[in-house]
């Protein structure tokens, strides 16, 4: 059998879509175990003209479709329909954390099943059923799109070894090696190094998609995926990178010893970073530069209603700690719908006492699937699956929408129009251009997109 799979992209724009194009490592991981079954190859469709060609030159027997993010959804579907608009017996299939947690988004006659949950094992196991002949009934993990509605043929087990998985197939996305960035951060590889997350914030998704159970690789399979990496820079993916303390400092060891040294970074809880500053020294020699920490909040009482289960204190440690050893921290803050101007203004000063370099604003999103989602339904004024893009508002907003983008628009030109943050970032893009290192596009895209951040009417035009 002959197997694409496909990664969506959105047009630049407003977001994390405008700053970042990360590597589809689901599509790869995935691909990893197709290998030896099937010919595969990844399609990450950065210009949708390339659809076509592709199908026409590899000629899939079936075609699968990343639908990671509530934003997917149409373009998913778009692609499901000119898949079999080309050929319509060819086999089309989605999969992802939303795909997972909603796949009534994607009851179409264009997609045939969806892979619930983790997709290394049931894609093949499908796919097999299916050159054999075979019932997809008895395949657990998916949900069957038929004439008469959804099907789902019931949960499949979590994988119990992630050692035991293939390596990602990463040669499959060489030749987009060059596309793939984080702000200034150019090239850059994903890492997954463990599923999963035991803080069941009432905002998040990626609990509920692994049902709120952890599993790590070993450390000495985490360095065999650093080894296979060529680029500078590496974007650890874990929900928590830090939350097995021992595990951490063994791959650093490991690492360490290996030679092994890249420009990473990662996302923990600031609770465990001033619990443990000989661990973020060691990372910080092996090239420890940016951490992801989510603040969410400046009031405790605001934390805890959002089940976050930390404290405001044990942010702002962290913040200090990091910025002590010249870590970068992205601090990442939830904007409420219901803010009024002088909530705006608490965080705006906020964020400017505490001289947060990098900070991140995003709006209260009850993502479907999530417990807050549950929750706040019923008061969802936008259903418009691309407007969930964390930067609008899908609940009624206290302000009128024009002034609550304002707002918002204000909080990002405080924190990256100062004159200091400027130059810097200019010299930055400069020096990029210079090695090579940032394309004249990229370039472009940089800017153009900074911009829209701090123009209200880019929010207003839905970005």
């Amino acid at each position: 059998m002959r197997v694409l799979l496909i990664q969506p992209r959105q047009k630049p724009g407003l977001g994390f879509k405008s700053i970042s194009v990360i590597e589809p490592l689901g599509l790869e991981m995935v691909a990893g175990n197709l290998e030896g079954h099937a010919a595969v190859r990844i399609l990450d469709l950065f210009s949708p003209a390339d659809l076509l060609p592709t199908l026409r030159q590899f000629k899939p027997d079936a075609c699968g479709i990343s639908c990671s993010f509530t934003v997917d959804v149409y373009q998913t579907l778009a692609i499901a329909r000119q898949i079999k608009a080309w050929r319509p017996d060819t086999v089309v299939f989605a999969g992802g954390h939303h795909a997972s947690l909603t796949p009534e988004d994607l009851r179409d006659p264009a997609i045939d099943f969806i892979v619930t949950g983790e997709g290394e094992e049931t894609t093949p196991e499908a796919l097999n059923c299916l050159a054999r002949g075979e019932d997809l009934r008895k395949i657990p993990g998916l949900v069957l799109n038929l004439e008469h509605g959804q099907l789902a043929t019931g949960p499949r087990d979590l994988i119990k070894d992630l050692d035991g998985l293939p390596l990602p197939a990463r040669h499959l996305t060489f030749s987009y090696r060059k596309r793939y960035y984080l702000g200034f951060q150019r090239p850059i590889s994903a890492l997954e190094t463990a599923r999963g997350c035991p803080f069941k914030c009432h905002f998040c998704s990626v609990w509920k998609f692994y049902r709120g159970r952890c599993r790590a690789k070993s450390p000495e399979r985490v360095v065999e995926e650093f080894r296979q990496i060529n680029s500078d820079y590496v974007l650890i993916t874990d929900d928590n990178f830090l939350l097995d303390v021992g595990r951490a400092e063994r791959i650093g060891v490991l690492l360490e010893k290996a030679g092994v040294r890249k420009r990473i970074n990662f996302q923990a809880r600031s609770d465990t970073i001033i619990k443990h500053p000989s661990l973020i020294n060691l990372w910080h020699r092996l090239g420890l530069y940016k951490v992801f920490i989510g603040f969410e909040k400046i009031e405790e009482d605001e934390l805890a209603a959002i089940g976050k289960r930390n404290t405001v204190e044990n942010n702002e440690r962290a913040l200090k700690l990091l910025q002590e050893r010249g870590i970068g921290v992205v601090a990442s803050f939830i904007v409420d719908p219901n803010y009024d101007r002088q909530d705006f203004a608490k965080l705006r000063n906020y964020v400017r006492r505490l001289k947060i370099s990098t900070p991140s604003f995003t709006v209260l999103t009850p993502l479907p699937g999530t417990d807050l989602y549950n929750k706040l339904k019923e008061k969802i004024v936008h259903h418009n699956r691309e407007l969930f893009d964390f930067l609008h508002a899908v609940l009624p907003t206290r302000l009128q929408p024009q002034e609550f983008y304002r707002e918002l628009a204000r909080l990002y030109l405080a924190a990256y129009g100062r004159p200091g943050y400027v130059v810097r970032s200019a010299l930055s893009m400069l020096v990029g251009l210079l090695t090579g290192r940032i394309s004249l596009g990229q370039f472009r895209q940089l800017l153009i997109g900074g911009r829209r951040y701090i123009n209200p009417w880019s929010y207003l035009v839905h970005g």
